[in-house]
């Protein structure tokens, strides 16, 4: 895809915009930046773009005349792609995308895209690591909070990327194709975004949708949507399982991590072995342990990482020890699967800080999963009455309500 010379509209100015803009201006694009936020001032965005030789930058709404000179349009992730708004230009045949794409267009080396509900910034920093420690030149990159687009021109024959990607990144990728892509698990996420979980699901699989028989997808076997997905998918796939033995990939056994093929098994690691805890970690083992060796690094180098490797910030993290009472920071467990399996890897009596701003989700199995672990449960935020509610539906009646998090930790 030629950059060089061509009217592009960059929207939104967060990270992910920014970091598009560089790489845009480095390529030679006419750049135009739009905020949608009225209220944002133009001002402080033209500072931020200063050095970047951005055309024009405009907040709210787009003159008429700059649509139709549009020849691409580059969406940050928080943008919907259905909107009356990106229509206009898919209506005067601009070509649009976002940056894990325009970040694809100009790479070079090996690519690993992972992607999933839940556990993949665990996965991703896991492989990154992994892969850093066996070939080197190693670029961690996307939904992870480092833009593609800021290392995609550093990249070269020899290096890999490993590209964490979420569902409102994959609505607009195109030719992204990464050698080795994988889908963690699919649960009910985004509905007010995706609307329906088949739009979310299809998101998802977009990941692969451009693999051939020559390169490897990573699924979770026992998840419902993933293992369906599996019977169509174009590409090799390599099957993970926390509950069941399987013949060809990689399954828990008791408490070892086993992998099979055509039947014949070979013991991997013990799972005390390591420093994460829960099933849902188990599962994002066997996913980055599967993703690594489809990359041909030797197991030994693997496990040798694994071994070593430490939770990442915010995700089932372990904080601190006062007073007989440990602390975990699960802040990133944003929807009601990934909450369930902070709860699930609790083996002690919890007390419970949960509620957020409202996604549209069901909150019935997390409450199911509490199963007597759960001694009180403190909700703050904009769905503090819909969980509170839902939680008394089941019997559940030790609640408090905190109008901030800091008041939610002094009960």
């Amino acid at each position: 895809m030629d950059f060089l010379g061509k009217n592009v509209v960059v929207v939104g100015a967060g990270k992910s915009g920014i970091g598009a803009i560089t790489l845009l201006h480095t390529l030679g694009a006419n750049i135009t930046l739009f905020d949608g936020n009225e209220k944002a001032d133009v001002e402080t965005l033209k500072q931020q773009v200063a050095s970047l030789e951005v055309k024009d930058v405009y907040v709210g709404s787009l003159p008429e005349s700059v649509v139709e000179e549009t020849q691409m349009l580059v969406l940050s992730p928080g943008v919907p792609t259905d909107t009356e708004f990106v229509d206009k230009f898919r209506e005067k045949g601009a070509t649009i995308l976002g940056e894990i794409e325009l970040g694809y267009q100009v790479s070079k080396g090996k690519l690993i895209g992972i992607t999933g509900t839940n556990g993949k910034t665990t996965t991703t920093t896991l492989v990154g690591q992994i892969m850093e420690e066996y070939f080197g030149n190693t670029f961690v990159v996307g939904n992870i909070g480092n833009p593609y687009t800021l290392e995609a021109l550093k990249t070269d024959e020899n290096s890999v990327t490993v590209a964490e990607i979420s569902s409102f990144q994959l609505e607009t990728a195109l030719d992204f194709k990464p050698q080795v892509s994988a889908i963690l698990n699919v649960t009910p996420d985004h509905l007010n975004r995706h609307h329906t979980m088949e739009n979310y699901a299809g998101a998802k699989e977009t990941i692969a949708k451009n693999q051939t028989k020559e390169e490897v997808c990573v699924l979770n076997y026992e998840n419902e949507y993933t293992r369906e997905f599996g019977e169509r998918c174009n590409a090799t796939v390599v099957y993970f399982s926390s509950q069941r033995k399987l013949e060809n990939g990689y399954y828990l056994e008791g408490e070892n991590i086993v992998v099979a093929k055509d039947g014949e098994s070979q013991t991997l690691m013990n799972i005390h072995d390591m420093n994460l805890v829960g099933i849902c970690n188990v599962e994002n083992v066997m996913a980055a342990i599967a993703i690594s060796k489809a990359m041909n690094v030797p197991y030994e180098n693997i496990l040798d990482t694994v071994k070593r490797f430490k939770a990442v910030e915010h995700r089932i993290e372990f904080v601190a020890t006062k007073r007989g009472v440990d602390y975990y920071n699960d802040s990133k467990g944003t929807n009601p699967d990934a909450a369930i399996q902070g709860i699930k890897a609790m083996c002690k009596p919890t007390i419970l800080i949960g509620g957020g701003y409202d996604k549209q989700n069901e909150y019935d199995e997390w409450i199911e999963a509490f199963d007597k672990k759960v001694k009180l449960f403190v909700l703050i935020g904009q769905t503090r009455d819909k969980i509170a509610k839902c939680a008394r539906e089941h019997g559940f009646e030790e609640i408090v309500m905190a109008d901030t998090f800091e008041e939610a930790m002094d009960i």
